[in-house]
């Protein structure tokens, strides 16, 4: 199964549970209309103890707030869900554009690249089957000669190992990038379906008196996890992008014959990294957007695991590079 099929998966579970919701509601109309009977002989005393004509106005919030635990999933699901949802439509809109140039770029890249190796006397007969069948018809079966065969069988295979363990680190690579998406789409799912199924709930119990602050705590948790999903797919399209130059810069110097390409594809690796530590960020992101509680612990938490995980990357391409300059200098 593919990943955009198991984040289809995630909607059509979200979809699912929806109508639990509405089941919550015969249990919610009950606290409701226990707490608005409370309400409104509260604030009618309090006007006849004080003489005071009663302002039926604010009278009419139990009502109201009971209209919306009536018809729940429509009312106040499908209002939230109708006005957030052409947001996250045009974010992944613009994550499939930038995804779709990056994949034409790399194959064209991959190509020019093919090409520089194999214009490369030095490097052509380890990427070229053609080229590494002609050099060996060119050589005899002289002492000097066989040796040159085996040392061209030792760097084509040490070539093809190399390239293998690169890319069997590059694919891991984006299988965590892959999966850190999928942990941030599965807990916000969770939170939505928990918001929705205890959300006439949370509304009946905004009816009573001083617990009038629950109703927009629970709007704004929900528009916050909701904003999740259009927030990630920036994040992505950010990193699609910033590839998408690189690759371009690349394909420029690739059109030079004389330069010679380098295929460790570092560059790539130190983003994909990058990208993994920054999906766990997007929860902290969204909450600049609407200031939201809750979840602190859970937020206290992914921001301690980013910062170990933003460590250890750093330790780990200190020592890449660190290597790298290593070698360079010794030869």
């Amino acid at each position: 199964m593919e990943w955009n099929n198991l984040h289809e998966v995630l909607r059509s579970l979200y979809d699912d549970m929806m109508p639990l919701a509405g089941d919550m509601a015969a249990v919610a109309k009950g606290l409701a209309g226990l707490g608005a009977l409370f309400y409104v002989a509260l604030k009618v005393w309090q006007a006849l103890s004080r003489a005071e004509p009663i302002d039926v106005f604010p009278l009419l919030r139990p009502f109201a707030l009971g209209l919306c635990i009536m018809f729940f999933p429509t009312i106040v699901l499908g209002t939230i869900n109708a006005v957030l949802r052409p947001v996250v439509t045009g974010t992944h809109a613009i994550l499939e554009d930038q995804v779709l140039d990056l994949n034409k770029l790399q194959q064209q890249k991959d190509q020019l690249e093919y090409e520089a190796m194999v214009r490369n006397p030095e490097t052509a007969y380890m990427v070229s089957d053609e080229e590494f069948d002609k050099k060996l018809d060119e050589l005899g079966w002289s002492p000097s000669d066989i040796g040159t065969m085996a040392g061209m069988y030792m760097d084509r295979t040490a070539y093809r190992m190399e390239k293998a363990i690169k890319d069997w680190f590059r694919n891991l690579l984006e299988i965590l990038f892959q999966a850190a998406a999928l942990v941030i789409d599965t807990i916000r799912t969770f939170f939505l379906i928990v918001l929705s199924i205890l959300g006439p709930i949370a509304f009946a119990i905004s009816v009573w008196d001083g617990f009038q602050s629950t109703l927009t705590q629970w709007i704004t948790r929900y528009v916050s996890v909701y904003l999740w999903l259009p927030v990630s797919d920036l994040f992505s399209s950010m990193l699609a992008r910033i590839q998408s130059l690189i690759l371009e810069r690349d394909i420029e110097m690739l059109a030079d014959p004389t330069y010679i390409p380098d295929t460790s594809h570092t560059v790539y690796i130190i983003f994909m990294i990058i990208g993994i530590i920054g999906y766990f960020t997007i929860p902290t992101v969204t909450g600049w957007i609407i200031q939201a509680g809750g979840a602190g612990n859970y937020m206290k938490r992914v921001d301690s695991y980013a910062k170990k995980a933003g460590n250890l990357a750093g330790a780990g391409a200190g020592s890449a590079a660190g290597n790298i300059g290593g070698k360079l200098m010794g030869k």
